[in-house]
């Protein structure tokens, strides 16, 4: 093609024909430039098709990794509500000793004894190029914010574990109920919430004691009512965070879908 041109031109010349070879000239650089126009457009599209394609493996990315920091999440609002209702109900006993049944007293300080700490997927997207590549900016902000927010219930969840350490540890040991209460928990077979294998079911025996436990004494205890008090308003706080956490997850969860559709 290019000998082709060069042929024109130099017939163009041979023939005097200059007006006639300046117009062809001028031609020929117009056409040229449009090549090269069309070409960067066609590489552009190509970046953009390529930086599409990386994007879209991204998102399913954090579909996956957000959809299991939701279930993790709701599990962990899940245990803080149940130890909020075993609270409650270890409330009545000392307000109403007449009600008072073993096995719920048992069940109750074992549901405050658990722990729930959230610890979501740490993705290697936040602080790199890769968060460039998502073109929604809702979504990237979102994720931006993520681990503020996440800091924030961890907090509560830290604040609660030194709690938990120093108190409800040390008031079960010292009550004499312990060894009673850990063998009503696996008697029967048990499966905690957080496991792994949720239709695991462990069953085993510790044997209760043969101490004389009096509960009478036990629930007469101040520290029986303020602890469940104290567990109602730290449960409380942390779930305030954890659902507006969860929220953004479902925002986010809803971009990612609209996004990967597209």
């Amino acid at each position: 093609m290019i000998k082709f041109f060069r042929k024109i031109r130099q017939n163009l010349l041979m023939e005097n024909k200059t007006g006639k070879y300046f117009k062809y000239a001028s031609g020929e650089i117009f056409l040229v430039m449009i090549g090269i126009l069309l070409a960067l457009q066609v590489n552009n599209w190509n970046e953009r098709r390529k930086g599409r394609i990386r994007e879209q493996k991204i998102l399913v990315q954090l579909k996956s990794e957000y959809e299991a920091n939701l279930a993790q999440l709701e599990e962990k609002i899940y245990m803080r509500n149940r130890a909020i209702e075993a609270s409650h109900k270890l409330l009545s006993f000392v307000d109403n000793p007449e009600i008072f049944d073993e096995e719920t007293f048992y069940t109750s300080w074992w549901h405050i004894m658990i722990d729930p700490t959230f610890d979501p997927i740490k993705n290697d997207i936040i602080g790199t190029d890769k968060l460039q590549l998502i073109q929604n900016e809702k979504l990237v902000s979102l994720l931006s914010n993520w681990s503020s927010e996440v800091y924030q219930v961890q907090e509560q969840e830290k604040q609660y574990q030194i709690f938990r350490n120093q108190f409800i540890m040390s008031l079960s040991i010292g009550s004499g109920t312990s060894r009673n209460l850990n063998n009503n928990i696996w008697k029967d077979g048990y499966s905690p919430v957080e496991a792994l294998d949720k239709s695991s079911s462990l069953k085993f025996r510790i044997n209760p004691s043969k101490r004389k436990i009096d509960f009478k004494e036990i629930l007469a205890d101040p520290e029986q009512e303020d602890i469940p008090a104290i567990v109602i308003s730290f449960h409380q706080n942390a779930n305030i965070q954890s659902v507006t956490l969860r929220n953004r997850i479902i925002e986010m969860l809803d971009i990612i879908n609209s996004e990967i559709k597209k």
